[in-house]
């Protein structure tokens, strides 16, 4: 390809409405232009970028037994009925009428058109294990799109989805995936962790994120530096450390904290840590008040409470929504008299004589013990992992870190099928639910999130494997015929030996073209300028690391020819 003849248009300078690293060199390098808020076109490189992932996951979904096909992005909004996920899955789902005034969807995931799929054609246990996947547009409506490619309204992903015939089965299914993930990953030159995840609104009961670390990452994820455990903040388990206090129950005392209602401020006006107050805070359950214990030291995480209660949706309440709950004002509300459901962290159960709030405004309770002051709904695990806490498989130190969602799995069981009464035959001749599993990777989110991981103050600095070229030819002497003469015989040369080679046959400076190479992220740089007019050699640059060269054009076409190829057999 050459330079002058593709649409590249590069920008010098980084648009105002860029937010992250992977948005900023995308609209600068010319991979993609916004059309509106979170849809975005592709221009030619960003499509080759996208090619490049969608070409690996085939690949690998293919070599794991996976068959490929492609569903209507328009769903019918009664298969969405059949789950209940139409009027649940919120404003996301884009909702319209046609002509007819029919209802329907764009589909941001499609579990009811592959189930609805199942149930037409897949009538026996001979028909099982099946697993079916597509790469294909999906859209959703989100509130706030933003960070270009990161969370944007329309997205290209790769949706699988298996079925089987018994949970164990499933588990065999779901395990291919999760390796099938890693080789992908893998391949794509990208530094990953499988970390354990909650299913959220897609549901099931077992799943893994795919998180690509990057230090701009959105997500804070767990990992244990002494073993393999990893796990994202909403699922990390916090690994309960019994109590060694041999410490008596003391009597109950009501204590004056006038106008202290932070933990912080009653802490220090009492002389006590803040791991010795149990803060008791509101959220709202579908709607409903309830009364949440933690410890002063810690925060509740939102996603562990929804599980317990079993609840779609939990806010933290304001001001006046506890007022109105309790009586209370906001800073002085404890568990001991409190007028609404109650539930605790399992911390809070092994504490003794601590403090809380005394339903009174500028008062606190001292001496405050589980069980005998107060009583709870439910005990469980419903705070925030920290770095001090011990892992929960190995007790081994923890660290947290960002991380990037590229791709996620998940052990779905028979929710779908049932709801949709989606059967086979077994071979005792019974009718069974099909048990599923869903296996979904952002395709064109795996280019911003290599990005984000692959970059410095020059531009993109691609992995070998998702890079649109793989070498670029920079012609310094275009109005040169000698130098032009050999930048064209080593572009032709590259390209006859298999690479992906680009050639910058612009008639511009130097320096511009070095800093669009750089930008563009293009693995080689093959520099044909004065200094071959001089020496007979011409320059060979490395963009990860700026090791540079010099080597005949016939050395340096076979260089680069062994090296790309090493580079991509080795992931």
């Amino acid at each position: 390809m050459r330079y002058s003849q593709i649409l590249l248009p590069t920008l010098k300078e980084s648009p105002a409405e860029a937010e992250v690293v992977s948005h900023v060199l995308m609209l600068r390098a010319g991979f993609m232009r916004k059309l509106t808020a979170g849809i975005y076109t592709y221009l030619p490189f960003g499509l080759a970028a996208i090619r490049k992932v969608e070409n690996i996951v085939r690949e690998e979904m293919n070599r794991a037994g996976a068959q490929e096909l492609l569903m209507p992005m328009v769903q019918p909004a009664d298969l969405w009925r059949e789950t209940g996920r139409y009027e649940k899955y919120g404003p996301e789902l884009l909702r319209f009428h046609d002509r007819h005034e029919r209802e329907s969807c764009l589909g941001p995931t499609h579990e009811e058109v592959i189930t609805d799929i199942a149930r037409k054609e897949l009538h026996s246990y001979r028909n099982l294990p099946v697993n079916l996947y597509q790469i294909q547009t999906k859209f959703r409506d989100e509130i706030r799109p933003r960070f270009g490619l990161m969370r944007g309204r329309e997205f290209i992903m790769k949706d699988a989805y298996s079925f089987d015939v018994s949970d164990e089965a499933a588990g065999i299914s779901y395990m291919k995936m999760y390796d099938a993930y890693k080789r992908i990953f893998t391949r794509c030159g990208l530094e990953f962790r499988a970390v354990q995840a909650d299913s959220g609104a897609i549901g099931g009961s077992f799943s893994h994120e795919f998180m690509v670390l990057a230090k701009t990452g959105e997500d804070t994820i767990v990992i244990c530096k002494d073993c393999e455990y990893a796990a994202n903040m909403e699922k990390a388990v916090v690994k309960l450390v019994a109590s060694a206090t041999t410490e008596a129950p003391a009597d109950l005392e009501k204590v004056e904290t006038p106008g202290k209602r932070k933990v912080d401020a009653v802490c220090d006006f009492l002389g006590i840590e803040s791991s010795r107050l149990v803060k008791t805070l509101v959220f709202k359950a579908d709607g409903n008040p309830v009364a949440v214990l933690v410890r002063g030291d810690h925060e509740v995480e939102e996603v562990k409470l929804k599980n317990l209660l079993g609840v779609a949706d939990v806010e933290m309440a304001d001001d006046l929504e506890v007022f109105n709950a309790t009586g209370v004002p906001t800073g002085y509300l404890g568990p001991v008299g409190i007028s609404i459901r109650v539930v605790a962290d399992q911390e809070v159960a092994e504490m003794r004589n601590f403090y809380v709030g005394g339903n009174e405004k500028n008062y606190h309770l001292k001496n405050v013990n589980f069980g005998r002051d107060f009583q709870v709904e439910a005990v469980a695990d419903l705070r925030q992992i920290t770095a001090e806490d011990p892992c929960p498989e190995c007790g081994g130190r923890l660290e947290m870190t960002q991380g990037i969602e590229v791709g996620h799995v998940f052990k779905l069981g028979t929710g779908y099928s049932q709801s949709m009464n989606a059967s086979f035959q077994d071979s005792d001749g019974q009718e069974k639910h099909f048990v599923m599993g869903c296996y979904g990777i952002g395709v064109s989110r795996v280019v911003a999130a290599a990005i984000e991981q692959n970059h410095d103050e020059n531009g993109i600095v691609f992995p070998m494997p998702l890079a649109p070229y793989t070498v670029i030819v920079l012609n310094l002497g275009i109005k040169d015929e000698a130098l032009t003469a050999v930048a064209e015989k080593v572009y032709r040369e590259l390209q006859a030996a298999g690479l992906e080679v680009i050639i910058d046959d612009r008639d511009e400076r130097p320096g511009l073209k070095f800093k669009d190479a750089d930008l563009l992220g293009i693995p080689y740089r093959l520099t044909v300028g004065n200094s071959f007019l001089k020496s007979g050699k011409i320059e060979i640059r490395r963009r990860s690391d700026g090791i540079t060269e010099e080597m005949t054009p016939d050395q340096a076409v076979a260089s680069l020819h062994a090296r790309i190829s090493a580079e991509l057999k080795q992931q």
